[in-house]
């Protein structure tokens, strides 16, 4: 039994993910920090075991009416922890934010804005007090009649609808109607509407054509499809809409940046002629504060909003130093170049995760354990130093601070450490130390201490010489204005600078329209799939492959089962009960949802029949429980699934299971399987690679891993562009690209590019001491 005064968090028997029965005693009242390569299980033991039970724990003491109304995580597996306060997670939510979400709205800045104009605003005589949500746009009460609250009216014309009207509806000439089967029900609606889907689109009336593009009806008919000869289709229900009804949808509140990206190429946009580009009503507009509109003020950088508000009446006055007191944080994070009114979705993950430690550093909360999630993930060196800043005012508060991370600095600077590993997957799963920084040095089997204590620069790498030169811009475009940048084709070029400097900004200008360039691929970290049903498997195309391995066994063939049949997402092979999930959700009222395995299938994914069909003496779900490592010995054989299986084990994920659901994927895993994806394409034809920070979640054993795999595309004659943080890859470029000189109005252009000796030496550069401290 431990004192109620014990000052540690004791974890007892932690069995989340691939943790081995994990005990472990962390300090509170300090800044510890949780290292290990890429899925050692650090993240389980921080965010899986210790905020998850921290969580419940609170949950335990709200009212159950209450809990319902709350997002809740189950109750983790471990045996017991002891000493553990009331938990804040900020994670790295990856999630696409929506177009009305801005840094106003993620910070609540925009709530305490408003507030202001509401209360101490100045009115037009007779004008009546308006309530708060009157100056928001992204309600009722205060959004622009003419735009809804965006900004902008967004419009579409015949020609942009239909880029081809030589082709008819059933040959596509609609471009922006979606493809797949959504596509063909459109087009088979119109032709039960009586409409000629097979007349080209020039020749159709001109009424029909308005109505199929713009008609606001949305006729709803019963289908019945042309029959396939390998399928029977049913007759269905139909409702149309018209393309550009369509458009404007998915533009307004598709989630998916690509669909979002597609719809906007039939649309032209302008800023709303009734509140010119403001969102708000007049009568919101009409009320100003030291002579400014809301409007006007929102689109103030914050550091110059801070020295603008001064209050008269005592309530301004009030209302006022509130606001610069929740402004601090922002700027001392390195985010006082942003406006309220930026856009979210044009932030890096960097930037949100900071913005949202600024929100809790103003919460004044003490006595918590802040569990965070790679808080320097987009941070520049120099912004790393105001981050170590901020974690020990919060724990000087009174509170632990508990920090998943990669970036050495960030685990020099903590006062307790917490090594998992010594591998990744099976290979992790233990606690390998736990204690003060300087002491890991003395464990053997550690990755961290071989990487934390061994200073010496790396050897000198002979700089490539470009083939070839891409030439970019002039840019203007955030804060770029007319920048110029020239790429080298054929090498490995590193675009750097402090957040907010314009580096994603300016790669967003690399495009298959350049001369010189054949086929762009951008390797990002957003997830591989939104759903469970989504894994690495499906991803990469190997599920294809390992199906029809078993629709080729003599089992198989004797069943008559196809290739179909061993797929967990349609009907035939897969366990009815759970609809081939694995898993069935147990609705518990008051509590949260617990998933258990199916009582059917055990978790199976597949039907007893289908789980009868072996290959080498395994079936199809003890395939998909395999890992990378376990399946490319397996399929040695099977060149398609060796391939594919060797480039996952080549970016360091041989520790994934195949069916492992995408859900739980971090950033940097999905960033390594899409780019496994593209190596073992093995085209041969002249590539662009565009990763944006490639590093990120990844422990300095698995950058030199990923590092050996980008050379090698260069080495074979692609061309590589990262934008990058660690000085260690900048250092191995052939190419630096340095924007500055500072973030946003006062960023925006090159200040120094070349080999890295030169950017290493370059005055006036943020960048050059630091990486002049890696290069050897």
């Amino acid at each position: 039994m431990h004192s109620p005064h014990d000052p540690y968090v004791r974890v007892r028997g932690a069995r989340e993910h691939n943790l081995k029965g994990v005990d472990v005693d962390i300090p509170r009242d300090v800044l510890a920090v949780f290292t290990g390569v890429s899925g050692s299980g650090k993240s389980s033991l921080a965010f899986g075991t210790v905020y998850a039970e921290a969580q419940r724990r609170y949950f335990e003491s709200v009212a159950p009416y209450a809990r319902r109304l709350i997002h809740q995580v189950g109750a983790p597996k471990v045996g017991e922890i002891t000493g553990l306060p009331p938990a804040v997670s900020l994670q790295q939510r990856r999630s696409a934010p929506t177009s009305r979400s801005s840094v106003g709205t993620v910070t609540n800045l925009s709530n305490s804005l408003r507030m202001l104009f509401s209360r101490a605003g100045d009115y037009p005589p007779g004008a009546e007090r308006l309530d708060s949500d009157a100056f928001s746009p992204n309600t009722a009460a205060g959004a622009c009649p003419g735009c809804h609250g965006l900004g902008e009216v967004h419009r579409t014309t015949e020609a942009l609808l239909v880029p081809d009207p030589s082709l008819t509806v059933r040959e596509g000439a609609i471009a922006a109607w979606p493809g797949a089967w959504q596509g063909k029900n459109l087009r088979d609606i119109l032709d039960t509407l009586g409409y000629d889907v097979d007349r080209p689109w020039r020749e159709l009336p001109a009424e029909q054509r308005e109505w199929i593009l713009f008609t606001e009806d949305q006729p709803v008919v019963t289908v019945h499809p042309v029959r396939d000869a390998d399928r029977i289709q049913r007759p269905y229900q139909g409702t149309y809409m018209s393309a550009h009804r369509y458009v404007l949808k998915t533009f307004s509140d598709t989630r998916s940046a690509t669909l979002r990206a597609k719809a906007e190429r039939f649309l032209t946009s302008a800023p709303c002629p009734v509140c010119g580009g403001s969102r708000l009503r007049p009568e919101a507009l009409a009320v100003t504060f030291g002579g400014r509109t809301i409007a006007e003020l929102a689109a103030v950088p914050l550091t110059d909003l801070a020295a603008l508000l001064h209050g008269g009446s005592e309530t301004a006055r009030v209302l006022t130093e509130d606001l610069k007191s929740r402004i601090a944080p922002v700027v001392e994070l390195g985010l006082g170049y942003l406006s309220l009114d930026r856009a979210a979705p044009t932030l890096s993950a960097g930037e949100l995760q900071r913005l949202r430690l600024a929100t809790q550093l103003r919460s004044g909360l003490f006595g918590v354990v802040y569990v965070l999630d790679e808080p320097s993930a987009g941070l520049h060196p120099a912004d790393t130093e105001a981050l170590l800043t901020v974690l020990d005012r919060l724990k000087a508060a009174g509170n632990s601070v508990f920090v998943v991370e990669h970036h050495l600095e960030v685990v020099r600077g903590a006062d307790w450490l917490v090594d998992v590993g010594p591998g990744a997957g099976e290979h992790g799963g233990r606690v390998l130390y736990s204690g003060p920084v300087a002491e890991l040095a003395s464990v053997a089997e550690s990755a961290t201490a071989r990487h934390l204590f061994d200073e010496a620069p790396g050897p000198a790498r002979e700089v490539r010489e470009p083939r070839g030169w891409l030439e970019v811009g002039p840019v203007t475009r955030h804060n770029l204005r007319a920048v110029t940048a020239q790429f080298p084709l054929g090498a490995f070029t590193a675009v750097t600078g402090v957040s907010g400097s314009g580096k994603s900004t300016l790669i967003g200008e690399l495009t298959e329209d350049l001369d010189g360039v054949g086929r762009v691929v951008r390797v990002d970290q957003k997830p591989i799939g939104r759903t469970p049903r989504s894994n690495l498997a499906t991803y990469t195309g190997l599920f294809d492959v390992v199906r029809k391995v078993f629709a080729a066994t003599d089992a198989a063939r004797e069943r008559g089962y196809g290739v179909g049949r061993f797929s967990f997402n349609v009907a035939g092979g897969r366990c009815e009960t759970c609809q081939g999930e694995g898993f069935v959700s147990v609705e518990l009222l008051f509590l949260p949802s617990t998933y258990a395995p199916c009582p059917e299938c055990g978790g199976a994914r597949y039907n007893t029949d289908t789980l009868r069909v072996a290959y080498r003496g395994r079936n199809i779900a003890e395939v998909l429980d395999f890992t990378v490592e376990a399946a490319a010995a397996f399929f040695a054989d099977v060149p398609a699934a060796a391939r594919s299986l060797g480039t996952l084990l080549d970016v360091g994920l041989g520790y994934l299971r195949l069916g492992q659901p995408a859900t739980e994927l971090s950033g940097g895993e999905a960033q390594r399987i899409k780019l496994a994806s593209e190596l073992q394409r093995g085209r041969r034809a002249h590539t662009l690679y565009l990763l944006d920070e490639p590093t990120t979640g990844l422990h300095p054993a698995d950058v030199e891993v990923l590092m050996d795999r980008l050379h090698g595309l260069v080495d074979a004659g692609h061309t590589v562009v990262v934008v990058e943080h660690d000085m260690t890859v900048v250092a191995e470029a052939d190419w630096v690209i340095d924007l500055g000189p500072g973030g946003g109005d006062r960023g925006g252009r090159i200040v120094v590019t070349g080999p890295p000796l030169r950017v290493a030496r370059a005055e006036g550069s943020a960048t050059a001491p630091y990486l002049a401290r890696v290069m050897p």
